[in-house]
């Protein structure tokens, strides 16, 4: 089934702004992770829906948006307790991708990317554990950011991994990504980025059209940044490897007890994804960790305090929405390799809608160090206004 929109039309939620600022007459929605006092928030399934109770305070960063003039006009859909990638829900259905009609949107963010992508609203926030801001930013042709980790303020949000979890949004300009930037964070610290390096192993992931396609556009730099030497972080499935138990045995922990206790009905893919976390050590769970915490050090001194990293954010552009289970696995893999990168280390990444394959779009990706998201916005800015 595919939906009209990505909102949810069964809970609207309308809020006025509640004060003046630089976002008077913004229209935006939320992802169904994001609390609002009064509502439920059902986090892509109706039997958790059904088994909680009302919000009692709303997320800061709605309440943040609303004061600097913003208008709320509704949630938005998401995959099965956010745990997917595709942004198909057996329960209510798929979101459409304005970009590309026949695709998934990507998930688990797949109505704040499908309304924003539609022109329905001027920005929706998300959230991305996996990539579940990049992912259908890059399908459905918009921006997307997923910010430094522990930089946005997770109060009443529901999570899937604490440890890689992030708030993020999603904009069809840069400009308005910029200005929600401005109004959400505090400024950077640290030393602006000054040298572009594209990954290695993140091109070999990807599709040969894409991968020279990013090689074209950044040749000479990218919006002031200086072009230097290609860089590398090893095997990207070692990212992979690492991060997928780490995020697994987290999920368990937030949504096993609750899982436990109804016997809730998955979809294919998530059904299997819970099975598994379910059975996860806790000294499987810490052996991946370590291997997390180990590649998170060699990307930070990567970066260092003065390059950003670049690559595209997914391997192809969005998949059929009929494809076959080996085509999404291989798709999986492969962009799940390449999220793992920036979400393992804990660093921003912006996802631009700067290339394109026979299908549809494909978002750029640039990777700062730590608390450099705004610098990294600001590039988006400057490249927008070149062009």
């Amino acid at each position: 089934m595919k939906l009209e929109n990505g909102f949810l039309d069964f809970d609207p939620v309308h809020l006025h702004p509640t004060g003046r600022g630089t976002l008077d007459g913004r229209r935006f929605a939320v992802k169904d992770v994001y609390d609002i006092a009064g509502t439920v928030t059902g986090i892509g399934h109706p039997l958790y829906r059904e088994t909680h109770s009302p919000a009692d305070h709303t997320s800061p960063l709605v309440e943040t948006l609303l004061a600097a003039g913003a208008e709320l006009v509704g949630k938005t859909h998401t995959d099965e307790l956010t745990y997917s990638l595709a942004g198909q829900n057996v329960h209510y259905g798929t979101p459409p991708n304005p970009a590309v009609p026949d695709g998934i949107p990507g998930g688990s963010s797949s109505g704040s990317a499908s309304v924003v992508a539609a022109g329905l609203v001027d920005f929706a926030l998300g959230s991305d554990t996996g990539g579940s801001v990049r992912v259908p930013a890059s399908y459905c042709g918009v921006y997307g950011l997923r910010p430094t980790h522990g930089r946005m303020d997770d109060r009443h949000t529901a999570h899937l991994a604490k440890s890689f979890d992030t708030l993020g949004w999603f904009a069809g300009d840069a400009a308005t990504m910029a200005a929600v930037g401005q109004v959400l964070m505090t400024p950077d610290t640290g030393p602006a980025p000054v040298e572009l390096r594209l990954l290695r192993e993140g091109l070999d992931m990807a599709d040969e059209t894409v991968v020279d396609q990013l090689r074209d556009l950044t040749a000479d730099g990218f919006a002031g940044l200086r072009l230097d030497e290609d860089a590398t972080v090893g095997p990207l499935d070692a990212f992979f490897q690492a991060f997928r138990p780490a995020q697994a045995f987290e999920a368990w922990q937030y949504f096993g007890e609750w899982i436990t206790a109804h016997q809730p009905q998955f979809g294919p893919g998530i059904r299997e994804r819970f099975a598994a976390a379910a059975a996860i050590t806790p000294e499987q769970a810490a052996e991946a960790r370590a291997a997390c915490d180990a590649l998170r050090r060699r990307v930070r001194q990567l970066v260092g305090e003065g390059n950003v990293l670049c690559l595209p954010t997914t391997p192809t552009s969005a998949i059929p929405l009929d494809a076959s289970d080996e085509q999404v696995d291989e798709v999986r893999f492969r962009t799940l390799c390449m999220t793992a990168v920036a979400g393992t280390a804990g660093l921003p990444q912006l996802s631009l809608p700067l290339l394109r394959d026979a299908r549809g779009p494909v978002g750029l990706s640039l990777i700062g160090p730590p608390g450099s998201d705004r610098a990294l916005l600001d590039l988006a800015v400057k490249w927008e206004q070149a062009r």
